[in-house]
């Protein structure tokens, strides 16, 4: 058995690195007719120094991006060959390859950057803090109640982007010593603002539902996912009524650590399409794709997982429940949304269409949802968010300019660059 697992690893590693030489290949060949930013035309920049297996946590902020980038020059940084070749193909704004140390230093200091977005708490974003003429902004990629949403690593930032009220009072009450009137921005939600699109079935007098759940996680006290323990049973009780249309969007990385979890998605994958072939009016949708938004603005009913589909759902206002998980040594915050929400027990599981219907039509369960809306959002009417979003930039702009001002005849180059032996490229997925 151990030599059947050394060699599946060995079999893995080989992959990867081929899968990395294609990309190298593929990259070289396109970088070249790519148009460069001009010299000093950049002030806002997005550092995504992951692999292509977290490219949904910069997707989200797609549309955002787009938008601010009618008014402030907006651009990428990757520095994975994989992620630059998916970035060209989808990203809205201009992306730049950076993979050595040295092409970053460079390209630092031929912009004009004020301000630097972050997306996720990658290590590597340390290379990226280093420089200090800047102002360095964690803007996260979704509002929670997980532990990673009060992590000691917003100390790291000069500034974070919040949802709102909610996540100012979680992180004034987790993090010790942390200003957060000052260095925590709300902004509410600007993805939500992009939410609507057509949508991919018939409008018809099927109840929607959502089924949105997040992975196993890779520690217990993270151990979120409902797939296993509640997401077979949900759905295939809302599949047999013949009169719910289900939408399934699993976590990109569902399985990558438990091969059970990774069973159990199989078989609601395939669940769905065999409904769908015994009743193709039904129109149940697995939806792997990249756009996040019309699942959630167009389904009647969400069920989500403790993550940040919790949340962004929770912003188009509409009904909720989330699944609990089964583990006791997951870290669960009721402090919050969650210590009202509407919950879902494995054990109730295959009971969910009672609890859908009673969750869509309950007064009460429609004002407690109303309620927690404005307390983690503030005002979710169309285009409220976009514009805190662009006033938070035009005030960390205003306040660069101020500083730039008063240090106007300090020496910029006295800050130390990078050495040449610095651990320098970001390997492919």
């Amino acid at each position: 058995m151990p030599l059947l697992k050394d060699a599946q690893a060995a079999r893995r590693v080989l992959r990867n690195i081929l899968k990395s030489r294609r990309s190298r290949a593929e990259l070289a060949r396109r970088l070249p007719t790519l148009q460069q930013p001009a010299a000093g035309s950049v002030q806002v920049v997005v550092y995504f120094a992951d692999t292509r297996v977290n490219m949904y946590q910069i997707r989200q902020w797609y549309a955002p991006l787009a938008e601010l980038a009618k008014t402030r020059q907006v651009t990428i940084i990757a520095r994975s060959p994989g992620t630059m070749l998916t970035l060209l193909d989808e990203s809205p704004v201009p992306v730049v390859y950076l993979r050595q140390v040295v092409d970053l230093e460079r390209f630092i200091h031929s912009q004009d950057i004020k301000i630097v977005f972050y997306v996720n708490q990658n290590t590597k974003n340390f290379q990226m803090f280093r420089y200090g003429r800047m102002w360095h902004v964690f803007i996260n990629h979704g509002e929670s109640d997980k532990m990673y949403m009060t992590t000691n690593q917003f100390k790291a930032y000069d500034y974070s982007f919040i949802a709102g009220d909610a996540a100012r009072e979680r992180l004034a009450r987790k993090l010790w010593d942390f200003d957060v009137d000052r260095k925590a921005i709300p902004i509410g939600r600007p993805q939500a603002d992009h939410f609507a699109a057509e949508l991919p079935y018939p409008a018809d007098d099927r109840t929607v539902v959502l089924y949105a759940p997040t992975w196993e996680g890779d520690r217990a006290s993270a151990a979120y996912g409902s797939i296993a323990t509640h997401g077979v049973a949900l759905v295939n009780a809302l599949i047999a009524t013949g009169t719910h249309r289900v939408i399934y969007r699993p976590h990109p990385r569902s399985g990558v650590v438990d091969p059970a979890y990774g069973a159990a998605n199989r078989s609601i994958i395939a669940a769905i399409q065999s409904a769908n072939a015994a009743d193709p009016a039904a129109h149940h949708i697995f939806d792997d794709g990249n756009d996040l938004g019309w699942q959630l603005a167009g389904a009647d009913v969400a069920i989500t997982d403790i993550s940040a589909m919790v949340y962004d759902r929770l912003a188009t206002g509409k009904p909720l429940i989330v699944t609990r998980p089964v583990s006791p040594r997951a870290e669960i915050d009721e402090t919050g949304y969650l210590g009202s929400s509407e919950w879902l027990t494995a054990g109730d599981a295959d009971g969910i269409v009672a609890i859908a219907d009673r969750v869509l039509h309950s007064e009460e369960a429609q004002e407690n949802l109303h309620f927690w809306v404005e307390r983690h959002f503030g005002d979710t009417t169309q285009g409220a968010a976009t514009a805190r979003f662009h006033a938070a930039v035009e005030l960390l702009v205003a306040e660069w300019e101020r500083n730039a001002l008063l240090h106007s005849d300090d020496d910029p180059s006295s800050e130390d660059p990078f050495d040449d032996d610095d651990e320098d490229a970001i390997s492919d997925d």
